[in-house]
Formats: structure tokens, sequence, C-alpha cells
């Protein structure tokens, strides 16, 4: 597999008198490298099955519809991957700036769906194909319009989205690492804990006692708040740790294991394949040459 570089995208975009960029085009080939940029981004891909889809440390091949928005500064891509391209594939590709959508207007009670789904979007989010084929026609509504017109149909797009059923993240919640996802005080104290101490040895018990939290609310709100159970939820944020530590260090995969709290290198391989879908091995070759993201 050759080498895959993480590059910064410098876009046309000024975030002084912009607001976003549109792209509709129809491609035969996925040729653009790994990348980030300060704007967030959606993405609609049709006709490419398939291919692969690279968001932080998620990746996975994709469907026959496609649509996912990524956030700031979260590097991401699409490969051809497995997808036999028969025929043309279509990528519309909108570009905003952050600032679209300010913090005033951000904490409004009528904004608060779009809001969340910002702060989602910090780990990518990926919609259902019934979702994509249902927004595809303002998509290509947005790429068509100018002016005021296109601001009132990309906010009915975002809000569409919003309120989506079925989506969900795709980088682990400690790829990011000034992650606070979690909109319950309570789900937040939970989270800085085992971030803080992912490293070293966590029991529910330890996690209970020192937030003075039954051990059963704990595990409640946990599952409220990612659907996972105590384990699940803390190998996830161990092994976002352990992809970051693949892609940003030299450090040996048996090092990297047992920094992030796992003490067995054969249960670490299993876990890591089972959300990967690749050995921590096949996922360092899959990454080779890249560099840390600041």
């Amino acid at each position: 597999m050759k080498d895959i570089i993480i590059s910064r995208e410098v876009t046309t975009l000024n975030e002084q008198t912009d607001a976003m960029l549109v792209f509709d085009r129809y491609k035969d080939d996925f040729n653009y490298p790994l990348h980030y940029h300060p704007e967030y981004e959606l993405n609609y891909i049709c006709d490419c099955k398939d291919a692969t889809r690279i968001v932080g440390d998620s990746i996975e091949q994709i469907g026959e519809f496609e649509l996912c928005l990524v956030g700031p500064n979260l590097y991401h891509d699409w490969q051809k991957g497995k997808c036999e391209v028969v025929k043309t594939s279509r990528e519309i590709t909108t570009q905003f700036v952050p600032t679209l959508f300010p913090k005033e207007l951000l904490s409004k009670d009528i904004i608060k769906p779009i809001a969340d789904l910002l702060k989602r979007a910090e780990h990518g989010v990926l919609f259902t194909a019934e979702t994509a084929q249902r927004i595809e026609p303002l998509l290509s509504e947005l790429a068509q319009t100018k002016g005021f017109e296109a601001y009132l149909i990309f906010q009915r797009i975002m809000y569409e989205l919003a309120v989506s059923p079925d989506q969900r993240t795709l980088a682990s919640e400690s790829f990011q690492k000034d992650n606070t996802v979690f909109f319950d005080a309570r789900m937040e104290r939970i989270h800085n804990f085992i971030m803080q101490n992912h490293n070293q040895k966590v029991m529910l018990t330890d996690v209970a006692q020192h937030l003075n939290m039954a051990p059963v609310t704990v595990t409640r709100l946990i599952k409220q708040r990612t659907g996972k159970s105590f384990i699940d939820f803390l190998n996830d944020i161990r092994l976002g740790f352990a992809t970051r530590m693949m892609v940003d260090s030299d450090m040996n995969i048996s090092e990297i294991c047992f920094s992030c709290g796992f003490n067995n290198i054969s249960n670490f391989n299993r876990i890591f394949k089972k959300r990967q879908g690749l050995t921590p091995t096949e996922f360092r070759q899959t990454f080779h040459g890249t560099k840390r993201v600041f």
C-alpha cells in the first residue's frame, strides 16, 4: 500500500467574507490525499460502493449512497478501496466556515439541533443511505443557487440532517483530545475521569467511588449516552489513544498497547480488529508516513 501523507488543504474560502463553497462533480477515481482544513465539510457520494472512507481513526467501506459531515481539522479522505467503478460516481462537497454559526446563534433554543450536530461533527457524523437520498435534491439545488437563497437552502439541509434518524459518529471519543461531546454534566465527569486514567487499571467501582456515584448510575449513564457497556466505553477511549499514537509516534505496537491501559497484547489485537476491521499492524501501514495534526 502506498504511503499516505496528511496535508492541510488550503481552500479558497475567505472566512471574513465567504460562507461556503460547493462542488458538484462527476469523477471516476478518488485521488485526493488524506487531508484536513479548518472548515466543516459535508460530503455526498453515490455510485461508488465499497470505496474506503477515512475519518480520524475510523476506516470503513461505504455503501451505494454516502453522506458524511466532518468537523474542522479532523483529517479525512475517500479512497477507491475495493470499489470497482463501472460508471462515473457523483460527489457533492460543501465546505463552510465555522463562523457561519456564531456562538451567540448556537446558544438559542431554536438552533440547538444544529448546535448538537456541529458538536458531534468533531468526530465525523455518518448519515443513513435513506437520509442521503432524501437530502440529495436539496444538495443539487444548493449547487445551482447563489446568494441568500443558497443560504436558506443550506440552513434547511443542516436542520434536516440534525434531526435525521440513526446517524452515528465515526472517530473514537478520545481521538480528538479536546473533545467535550457530552451534554450531561455527570457523563462528562465520567468521560473526563476515564480519559485521565485510561492508561491505568480502571474498574467500574473506581469510577463510581471517585465521582461519588453508584456503580449502577455510572453504567446506566454510559449506556444511555453511548449505547455501550462500561467495558466497551473504556476500551473505545483506550483505542482512540492507541490509534492516535500509531499515527503520531514511532512507538511499537506492544509499547502502545501497554501505555494505553491494555495488559495483554493478544486481547489488544482482538479488540482493535473487532472495532477497526484491521489489525494494529495493518492500521499503521494504512497511515504510514503521517504527521501530527496541529
